[in-house]
C-alpha cells in the first residue's frame, strides 16, 4: 500500500508541473475528489513541495517565505490533537490550506507582469524591497523597479560563464559592478555592507540554477 502511494503521488506530481494554469485549476480538482485523506494531503504536499522548489531555483527570498508558510501548516497538522484525528473537517481544512497555498505559489510566477518585469527580474525587485524592510530605509517603487531590471542585465552580463562562481576574478567582479551600480542609483541610501551582501547571494543562487 506505501509503495502504491508514492508512485501514485509522483505521477501526479510528474503531470501536474507539465500542465498551464488551466489545466492545473482542474487537476486540482480531481485531487480534491480523492476519497483517501492522508493520500490527499500527502499529494498536496509533495506538490506545494516542488513548486516552491521551482520558485526558490530563482527567487530566494520568495522562496523562503512560502517554505514558512508550508512548515507552519504541517507543524499545526501534526500537532493536532488525539481526538482529531479521526474527524474529517481537519483533513478537509489541511487539505484547503494546502490548495491555496498552492495557488499563491503559482501565481507568483507572473506576478512580476503587473510590475512590468518578467519572473527573473522580480527575484532581484524582491530582494531590494525586503532590505528596505530589514535595514529600515525607504526607496521610491519606480526606481526599485528599475534598479531591480539594472541588477538582473548586470547578473546576467558579469556571470555568464559556466564556472563562473567558481572562478574569483569573476565574483570579484561582479562585486565590485554591483557596488558601482547601487552607488549610480543611490541603494541603499544609507551605508550598510550587509546590502551588498545579500543582493550577491541572491545573485548567485540565480545563476547557479539559470544558465
Amino acid at each position: 500500500m506505501q509503495y502504491f502511494i508514492v508512485f501514485f503521488t509522483q505521477f501526479f506530481i510528474i503531470i501536474f508541473i507539465g500542465i498551464g494554469t488551466i489545466s492545473k485549476g482542474l487537476y486540482l480538482a480531481k485531487i480534491d475528489k480523492i476519497k483517501l485523506p492522508n493520500t490527499k494531503i500527502k499529494l498536496l504536499q509533495q506538490l506545494l513541495a516542488k513548486a516552491i522548489g521551482e520558485i526558490k531555483k530563482v527567487n530566494k527570498v520568495k522562496g523562503i517565505d512560502f517554505s514558512k508558510k508550508m512548515q507552519s501548516l504541517v507543524e499545526k497538522y501534526n500537532e493536532r490533537k488525539e481526538d482529531d484525528v479521526l474527524r474529517s473537517e481537519v483533513y478537509e481544512e489541511m487539505a484547503e490550506h494546502l490548495s491555496n497555498l498552492i495557488w499563491e505559489v503559482q501565481k507568483e510566477f507572473t506576478a512580476g507582469l503587473e510590475l512590468g518585469i518578467d519572473f527573473e527580474e522580480k527575484a532581484f525587485y524582491d530582494i531590494l524591497k525586503e532590505l528596505c524592510i530589514k535595514y529600515d530605509f525607504s526607496y521610491p517603487e519606480e526606481k526599485l523597479i528599475d534598479l531591480a531590471k539594472a541588477v538582473k542585465n548586470l547578473v546576467d552580463a558579469q556571470a555568464k560563464f559556466l564556472d563562473w562562481n567558481k572562478r574569483e576574478d569573476i565574483k570579484s567582479t561582479l562585486k565590485a559592478e554591483l557596488i558601482l551600480l547601487l552607488d549610480k542609483h543611490d541603494y541603499p541610501p544609507v551605508t550598510r555592507d550587509e546590502v551588498y551582501k545579500d543582493i550577491f547571494e541572491q545573485a548567485e543562487n540565480f545563476k547557479k540554477n539559470i544558465p
